[in-house]
């Protein structure tokens, strides 16, 4: 949604606050319409390297972005900090978005399309998104999965997250339906929830194989894989390569159950 939409004219200088949609935007084609990124914004390598920095997404440098005379800024109800964003509202156009599930995400992508006249290739990212998401081959029973993105202390998703919302999509039940988007959790309730399968993600904390040794210990039945964060929480045209990423995932953990003789 717009907190200020003042201009009707075609934004020709847009900032965007998300790293997710800085992929989106470069993948829409708006090489030139596109003045700052986040030091976050990691994709594409080549606006990494070249684009104006603004700040983190939780420490937008104000008065860089203002230099920069922004006509759109993308920012996200999340990410972003509520108080930097109504302060850039009173000043520039600000273009909210507010991404909880698949559906949000999909229609999110149309938005910016219309917004920026790139109607005819965010279709293009959108139909791919979801002929991929079709082809997902799903297990025949969810599987109890934990999916943590920080340790010490641990904290995982709860039910209201862009996470958990793709985990369901492709099979996985998350064993922390918990109103609170992020909750922290103990290894006893890791063990009281007893998951099938925990899921050790890349970002924001850099899980690495010292990890799974850590916590098989205290669930030596669990499976416990690594994943790429980015693969589970980039809404946007990061979505296209999902679904491969997706069946791979769950083509290796059908492979795991039946080598522990599970059904």
């Amino acid at each position: 949604m717009f907190l200020n939409n003042s201009s009707t004219a075609l934004p020709q200088r847009i900032i965007s606050l998300v790293p997710s949609i800085t992929e989106l935007l470069f993948d829409l084609q708006l090489f030139n319409e596109t003045v700052g990124i986040t030091k976050f914004c990691v994709h594409p390598a080549e606006w990494h390297q070249t684009k104006e920095k603004i700040g983190g997404t939780k420490n937008l440098h104000l008065e860089k972005i203002k230099s920069l005379r922004p006509d759109l800024i993308i920012a996200n109800k999340e990410e972003n900090k509520k108080d930097q964003i109504e302060t850039l509202a009173d000043l520039f156009p600000v273009y909210l978005t507010d991404i909880c599930t698949y559906e949000d995400a999909v229609n999110m992508i149309g938005h910016i399309g219309n917004i920026t006249s790139k109607n005819t290739e965010s279709l293009k990212i959108v139909d791919a998104i979801e002929e991929g998401f079709h082809s997902i081959k799903k297990p025949s029973q969810h599987i109890n999965t934990a999916y943590f993105i920080w340790r010490d202390p641990f904290m995982t998703i709860g039910s209201d997250t862009f996470i958990d919302n793709l985990m369901d999509k492709i099979g996985l039940k998350n064993v922390f339906d918990h109103s609170e988007r992020y909750p922290q959790v103990t290894f006893q309730d890791i063990i009281t929830a007893n998951p099938q399968l925990i899921l050790l993600s890349s970002e924001p904390y850099p899980f690495k194989t010292k990890h799974i040794n850590e916590i098989q210990k205290h669930l030596p039945a669990a499976e416990i894989l690594l994943v790429d964060g980015e693969m589970f929480s980039w809404y946007g045209s990061r979505m296209k390569y999902m679904p491969v990423y997706f069946n791979n995932l769950l083509t290796k953990i059908g492979g795991l159950t039946l080598l522990n003789g599970c059904n």
